[in-house]
């Protein structure tokens, strides 16, 4: 049905293009409908925390309307942070838990986000929630050393995921379906700290589908320092998860508890779960 109805809005908007898509009064109007879409937004209450999202498609409804459910051990997680703690968000989206860490917790929070297409609704979250003062967004992605190479993505939506930066595997170790790339820098977590000054983490919250293992493996410094992290993790995929927690137990954390959506049960993420380390039982 939604090929369908694609397929259709497709043919529609190919119609109204050939009629009048080449006027000035055509372009008003398509600048309108996307003005529209862009401007369209959705209210968030989890425990009396009010956030504010853009909900420009369908993505981002689904992600306002799951808020609470999708991943209450996050949600639960970042509750647990001191306040004014400084959280790395890497692979922070749209910025949904980047803006409930900074509203809820006042966290000092560095976004991680590479995608060209989710980085206009993270920054635009990031205002409409007046969190600017305590967000800082980092559009690079992060990896085991500091060099030049493709972001492979699955999507070209405003909140998509799946991408990966500099590999040709997915959140599963299976082989991408790509349907676009760009060549940009990635940075290791190390190399960010002392190149470029950034405030080292006293937490991490990281899921970016696939390369986890490489991101720690260029952050063993910094991951000394580090008091908690929460980390999405693919138990059928050995290559990500022998290795993140490898270098995880390298830095003296523990696993704390393990936590699975459910809404993934019986979906292609089924494997996948959210780990929490920490320091001492938790």
């Amino acid at each position: 049905m939604r090929t369908f109805i694609r397929a259709l809005l497709r043919w529609i908007i190919l119609a109204v293009d050939a009629v009048g898509g080449r006027t000035s009064v055509g372009h008003y109007i398509y600048g309108q409908i996307i003005g529209i879409a862009l401007d369209r937004t959705a209210i968030v209450d989890h425990n009396g925390v009010i956030l504010q999202f853009h909900i420009p498609n369908a993505i981002n409804r689904f992600r306002t309307n799951t808020f609470s459910t999708k991943e209450p051990e996050t949600l639960s997680w970042i509750d647990k942070i001191p306040n004014g703690s400084v959280l790395w968000d890497i692979g922070a989206n749209v910025g949904l838990y980047t803006c409930y860490a900074a509203v809820a917790k006042h966290c000092r929070v560095l976004a991680f986000e590479p995608s060209i297409f989710n980085l206009e609704m993270l920054t635009r979250n990031v205002f409409l929630n007046e969190s600017t003062g305590l967000v800082t967004i980092i559009p690079l992605p992060l990896s085991d050393n500091t060099s030049i190479n493709r972001l492979n993505m699955t999507s070209t939506e405003w909140g998509g995921a799946c991408s990966t930066f500099g590999e040709s595997y997915g959140y599963d170790g299976k082989p991408l379906a790509k349907k676009f790339e760009f060549s940009t820098m990635g940075i290791s977590i190390d190399d960010a700290i002392r190149l470029l000054g950034l405030l080292p983490p006293d937490f991490i919250k990281m899921d970016v589908d696939g390369i986890e293992h490489l991101i720690l493996k260029g952050g063993v410094d910094a991951l000394r320092h580090v008091q908690g992290v929460l980390i999405e993790i693919n138990d059928d995929f050995p290559l990500q998860s022998e290795n993140a927690a490898r270098y995880l137990l390298a830095a003296g954390l523990v696993l704390q508890d393990k936590r699975h959506c459910e809404a993934a049960i019986g979906s292609p993420f089924a494997a996948t779960c959210n780990q929490i380390w920490g320091r001492g039982r938790g």
